[in-house]
């Protein structure tokens, strides 16, 4: 555990610089561009020989998306900020997944069963907030990266649209599912102990 959390605070400070210095080069691009730096200055010049080359390929997508090449020092921030979100995220994920699994061993099999009972628990709520974004985006629910949670979150949520009519045009019986999954796996759980 401390090597992992060495790890996270590592990951932290490589990425929190990481997110400044992006914003720094943000924000001096936007100067240049909006001419408050002089376009023949030292400072713009090392910019379009050192730092545009660097941005070249975001300004690219950015571009195809049909954004603005001047918004591109941006995207990459919101991409640096995001990924190391993810990053850290998925760094206490698997912190979390290892401690479940010691205590879970550790308890015999009555710990490996509430484990097990916690896990099943975890992957439908995750199901469930898939298939709630993947519904806000342009995503195909028979794509192969978001069929399984429409898979295991349809046994649950079917029942509940015969009972739950839409409120305007709103479909509630995700949220209801979710919270309905929390207070049954912790009658669940409390009935294991």
């Amino acid at each position: 555990m401390a090597l992992i959390n060495a790890i996270r605070e590592l990951l932290r400070v490589v990425l929190l610089s990481a997110a400044l210095a992006m914003a720094v080069i943000a924000v001096i691009d936007w100067m240049v561009r909006t001419r408050r730096i002089g376009p023949f200055s030292p400072v713009a010049r090392f910019f379009r020989q050192r730092i545009d080359p660097l941005l070249e390929p975001v300004e690219r997508r950015v571009i195809r998306a049909g954004g603005l090449p001047a918004n591109a020092p941006w995207w990459a921030l919101a991409g640096i900020a995001i990924i190391g979100i993810v990053l850290l995220a998925l760094l206490d994920f698997v912190a979390g997944l290892i401690a479940d699994v010691m205590v879970g061993v550790s308890g015999g099999p009555g710990g490996v069963l509430r484990l097990l009972v916690y896990w099943t628990f975890t992957v439908l709520r995750i199901a469930i907030l898939v298939r709630v974004i993947a519904s806000w985006l342009p995503i195909s629910p028979y794509s192969r990266w978001i069929r399984w949670s429409f898979t295991l979150s349809e046994p649950l949520l079917r029942p509940l649209r015969r009972v739950i009519p839409p409120f305007r045009s709103i479909d509630l019986t995700p949220i209801i599912a979710f919270f309905a999954l929390g207070i049954l796996e912790a009658f669940v759980r409390e009935w294991l102990r």
